[in-house]
């Protein structure tokens, strides 16, 4: 079965809310120039629940402790990838950026993003897409 069958790997976002209905956006080092802001993500390891690696990256990403909330987007197809994001809402941390992964951080309201924010993003903050 395992060789008749395709592997994927599965990408996981938080779109991750303060108190205030604010969003948690981070500039990545790594995505393209232009496309760099964008939401707390990352991939699930091995065995590991999906809403664990949303708390996980967002920890690793910003220092922030996160809960995890409904899922808001499942999107498979994309070759070896899929995508899944959840809802979070942000419990407290003191932000402290990775600088190897991430250049910059804000919270934005979701009629104020900042330019060159991924495509799926705005959908996402605005809770357009389904599950």
């Amino acid at each position: 079965m395992w060789l008749l069958h395709a592997k994927f790997v599965v990408g996981v976002t938080g779109v991750v809310r303060d108190e205030e209905g604010r969003v948690l956006l981070l500039r990545h080092r790594m995505w393209p120039p232009g496309r760099q802001w964008g939401l707390p993500s990352g991939f699930a390891r091995k065995g590991e629940d999906f809403r664990d690696t949303v708390v996980r990256e967002v920890r690793e990403e910003t220092g922030l402790d996160v809960e995890v909330g409904r899922l808001v987007m499942l999107n498979s197809g994309l070759r070896t990838r899929t995508e899944v994001a959840f809802e979070a809402r942000l419990l407290g941390g003191e932000l402290r950026l990775d600088p190897f992964e991430i250049l910059d951080a804000r919270w934005c309201r979701p009629d104020d993003l900042p330019e060159g924010v991924q495509p799926v993003c705005g959908p996402l903050i605005r809770g357009e897409t389904t599950p």
